[in-house]
């Protein structure tokens, strides 16, 4: 058994006329629902910014500019009956194809090949019955003001 560790991890938020771009995921022992937005574990030898657009390329398919850091978070949690703790840093982008932004959604890939539908979420929809995690995000979204 692997002693528990913190993952270091970088997320991108897209937004656009109000709406953030999200996967919605559920934890498989609860089955509660929550949403995440794009991106992924830091690797080694790179860094958090690089991870950004690695991970928006990988699960994707798709290149970024404009990537701006916002801030970084610390989670505590606890996922499919595990504890879990990550060190986040939230970055800022924009998509290069600015036609993405008219997409109702986009079939996205995990990197253990699990598909999954990124789309775009209005903010008034995020509930404590659904949050936006880490948690502290839509905070920090509020305090550097790109949620309006």
């Amino acid at each position: 058994m692997t002693p528990p560790r913190i993952r270091p991890l970088a997320l991108c938020i897209f937004h656009h006329d109000g709406k953030i771009l999200v996967n919605e995921a559920h934890d498989p022992i609860t089955g509660k629902p929550f949403f995440r937005p794009i991106g992924g574990g830091i690797e080694f030898g790179e860094t958090s910014a690089q991870a950004v657009i690695r991970e928006v390329d990988e699960e994707l398919g798709l290149s970024v500019t404009d990537v701006r850091l916002l801030g970084t978070l610390e989670s505590l949690f606890t996922y499919a009956g595990k504890p879990g703790h990550e060190i986040v840093q939230v970055y800022d982008a924009k998509f290069v194809d600015a036609s993405v932004y008219g997409r109702p959604h986009l079939s996205a890939q995990e990197s253990d090949g699990a598909a999954f539908i990124a789309r775009w979420l209005q903010l008034d929809s995020i509930t404590g019955d659904t949050p936006l995690v880490p948690a502290g995000l839509y905070e920090l979204l509020k305090k550097v003001a790109l949620l309006g």
